[in-house]
């Protein structure tokens, strides 16, 4: 890999994914709407010589492919509305494919976990049959299908999928992200869902360290692979650690249906998490064997340092 374009690098993957690719030193070039949101992100980063800046639209392949210089991998971070998924996910892929076949580029694309649906598995594998019960899952699902359906792409794209992450970047761009970014700030915070339940995240830092890995190889692409985090942790652990970090203990209100329903009237995305709450009472991990296998270690920050070092980051931006 010698030069990548970063679609969406202002995003919460988007910045991290610049991040590591900066660190490597790799030409990037980094594409979104908002220049003065650009910007900001490579002043972040030290201003590195490296790096460029191009603006457009992403669900337009000409100013992808205008903005391309002679990349040869695009990561695929750009994401819509919560709730206008259903109605603009697929249409933002399809224009990143087109602009990827124009171009004849490798795509890495980054998503969730919501096409596996309910599993009984202890760890999900990539090959774990994907059976989505909820309009959110089966979009994803569709999406993962209208990715591969392009034969040209079918040995030059990946999909990269997460479990709920965290970081620096993350902010409101997950579900932990405003949970944190709440408590650093020293405002009254929500979190989503059960609040007992140990669930799997991963430490964004982490996922673009693995993710760069694999978009360098040659023979990863063509598949699915799991990003896992360090291992799993509740809710009211991480709230622990957070507001050590923080040294401010403000109230933390967990939402559940209700809640979010009530929130929704005035907030549409917030109506738009129900149907997923199914993940924070049966949560899901995924296997970490085809990574470790093929790739190596997984890159595991523990949750103590990972969610220290965000609340910080956070204070430090204040």
């Amino acid at each position: 890999m010698k030069k990548a374009l970063v679609i969406g690098a202002t995003g919460g993957t988007g910045a991290a994914i610049t991040e590591e690719l900066v660190k490597r030193g790799v030409e990037t070039i980094v594409f979104g709407r908002s220049r003065q949101k650009l910007e900001q992100l490579v002043h972040r980063l030290g201003n590195p010589a490296h790096v460029r800046i191009q603006t457009g639209d992403a669900f337009r392949s000409e100013d992808i492919v205008a903005a391309s210089g002679g990349a040869d991998v695009m990561f695929h971070c750009a994401n819509v509305p919560y709730h206008e998924m259903e109605s603009r996910l697929i249409p933002l892929g399809e224009s990143v494919m087109r602009a990827a076949g124009q171009l004849g580029i490798k795509v890495v694309v980054m998503d969730g976990i919501y096409p596996y649906g309910k599993s009984q598995m202890d760890e999900v594998t990539e090959e774990h049959p994907k059976r989505p019960h909820t309009r959110k899952g089966k979009t994803r699902l569709a999406y993962e299908q209208m990715l591969f359906s392009y034969s040209w792409a079918r040995e030059r794209l990946m999909i990269v999928r997460l479990p709920d992450y965290y970081g620096p970047t993350a902010n409101e761009a997950s579900y932990l992200g405003s949970t944190l970014d709440a408590i650093a700030k020293g405002r009254m915070a929500f979190f989503i869902g059960n609040m007992s339940i140990p669930r799997e995240y991963v430490y964004l830092p982490d996922a673009a360290a693995m993710v760069v890995e694999l978009a360098s190889k040659e023979d990863t692409y063509g598949e699915n692979w799991n990003i896992p985090g360090s291992g799993t942790i509740s809710g009211k652990d991480i709230v622990r650690i957070a507001q050590q970090a923080a040294g401010v203990k403000k109230p933390v209100l967990a939402l559940g249906k209700i809640g979010l329903s009530l929130l929704g009237l005035g907030v549409p995305v917030m109506k738009e998490i129900v149907e997923m709450l199914y993940l924070t009472t049966e949560p899901l991990r995924l296997s970490r064997k085809k990574y470790e296998t093929r790739i190596g270690p997984i890159v595991s920050t523990a949750f103590e340092e990972g969610i220290a070092a965000t609340v910080r980051e956070i204070r430090r931006s204040l």
